[in-house]
């Protein structure tokens, strides 16, 4: 039966696993796009379609695979208009877990076991959101009846973290704590780079007229988002490249770029390798875990970016070498004053063993100090974990994985977890009956419960 007890559980050690086991650990989403003003200011979602479809490319790629105009996707059509065109793309996305995820959802958070189409929308559409209008719906109650005890935000350098800072000061079931994400200081080739580090400038409340000084600004805000529960960092290296630099050449770089003019690629790398290894040795002075998210390829339909910019369901994996710029960076740093904890993402999973075996030349001091991040962005699917779980066992210590995130910008996806967990019970249940694993339910349930829940309190210091 569709999304019964033991959906995914095709085993009874599986089915022992989940239900006694992952399913009672609360949830620690260390990395997501969740807005903090949102979730302090607390307010309920007007309708499904605000909770549901804003802003979720997820979605917007499946409608438009369906022909969906644009206006009923991101346009003007009313809200009503865009949830029909969800309902009559949501039954054509069966094998997509967006099947499952948007059914799970219903079920999970409303009580509602009907399949959504074209017939059944306007019956949920008024059921949902009734409930929606509701004390339990608004944000931080959604957080909270999701056993959800810990949620990471990403976070520009600049950001003042008020609103962490009175979540922290009101909130007593979640804590809300935010993660460093210096993207902006990177990319010194972008058109908004030098209006980026004016405000670098005023939260940091020191000039910046050399690279000297950026890095200063910079260690200054790792230190103030250190002194607010900020415990991680976080960076998109769409493109890997290694190019070292000294001193006086990432200064000329810095100069030029500050003088307006235009700069080489090869300049670019330098400062960036160069910037990145001091971070880098900054994370690892304040005992913080390092998450590099790898390999997208963004923005590649030119007219819509246009239209709507960016993180609009406009981009795809990248395929690009990873191995040879990603070992200099690390020995570069283990060579200096030491790697800090590191996640290492890729969105193409064929990086994973590359990643994998050069995670394994770096193990030391702390248990699973370099991990293979979680199926992330398209590869967020039940065969998507199974191959990174699956490779991850295989070449490392699957105990020790931190687990799972949702990366999500919806307050409806703590499902997600349980998907994972499901997926993890699966998997392991499997194991066990071909003989590769014992049928140890403490064993196994001990295993279980550290990957959906305790692995990541303890790594990250939580």
């Amino acid at each position: 039966m569709f999304l019964n007890d033991n959906f995914l559980l095709s085993t009874d050690i599986a089915q022992a696993l989940f239900h006694k086991h992952a399913s009672l650990m609360p949830i620690i989403d260390y990395h997501c796009h969740l807005d903090p003003q949102e979730i302090y200011e607390n307010k309920p979602f007007r309708n499904l379609t605000e909770a549901w479809l804003a802003g979720d490319h997820y979605k917007w790629r499946l409608m438009r695979a369906n022909g969906i105009p644009e206006s009923h996707i991101t346009g003007d059509a009313s809200d009503y208009d865009k949830f029909l065109a969800w309902a009559d793309t949501v039954p054509r996305t069966i094998g997509n877990p967006l099947y499952t995820w948007t059914h799970l959802e219903l079920r999970r958070f409303f009580g509602i076991d009907k399949p959504l189409n074209r017939e059944t929308a306007p019956e949920i559409w008024n059921e949902v959101n009734q409930q929606l209008a509701s004390e339990p719906f608004k944000r931080r109650n959604i957080i909270k009846n999701s056993n959800v005890k810990l949620v990471c935000t990403t976070d520009d350098p600049v950001d003042s973290l008020q609103y962490h800072q009175r979540l922290a000061a009101e909130e007593k079931d979640f804590r809300v704590l935010p993660t460093f994400r210096p993207d902006k200081a990177l990319n010194i080739d972008a058109p908004g780079y030098g209006d980026w580090l004016k405000r670098l400038e005023s939260a940091a409340g020191q000039p910046i007229h050399s690279f000297a000084d950026l890095t200063a600004a910079l260690k200054n805000r790792v230190g103030y988002f250190h002194d607010h529960g900020c415990r991680l960092s976080d960076h998109a290296l769409d493109v890997l490249r290694y190019e070292a630099g000294d001193a006086d050449t990432v200064e000329a770089i810095f100069r030029k770029r500050q003088n307006g003019e235009t700069l080489t690629t090869a300049e670019v790398t330098i400062y960036r390798t160069e910037l990145l290894s001091t971070l880098i040795s900054f994370y690892r002075e304040f005992d913080w875990t390092m998450q590099l998210h790898i390999h997208a390829y963004r923005n590649n339909n030119t007219l819509m970016f246009k239209q709507l910019g960016p993180d609009t369901g406009y981009d795809a994996l990248n395929d690009l070498p990873i191995t040879e710029a990603l070992s200099k960076l690390l020995d570069r740093a283990e060579s200096g004053s030491g790697l800090p904890k590191t996640i290492l993402y890729s969105l193409n999973s064929k990086d994973y063993p590359a990643l994998l075996t050069l995670m394994g030349c770096y193990q030391k001091e702390t248990p699973g100090k370099l991990q293979l991040g979680s199926g992330w962005w398209y590869n967020d699917t039940r065969s998507g974990m199974r191959k990174q779980l699956e490779l991850f066992a295989e070449h490392s210590l699957l105990a020790g994985f931190v687990g799972m995130l949702t990366d999500s910008r919806s307050f409806l996806s703590y499902t997600r977890h349980e998907y994972f967990r499901r997926v993890l019970c699966e998997l392991i249940g499997e194991w066990v009956e071909r003989g590769e694993a014992p049928d140890d339910e403490a064993l196994l349930g001990q295993m279980v419960e550290d990957i959906s829940y305790r692995n990541a309190a303890g790594y990250f210091g939580f």
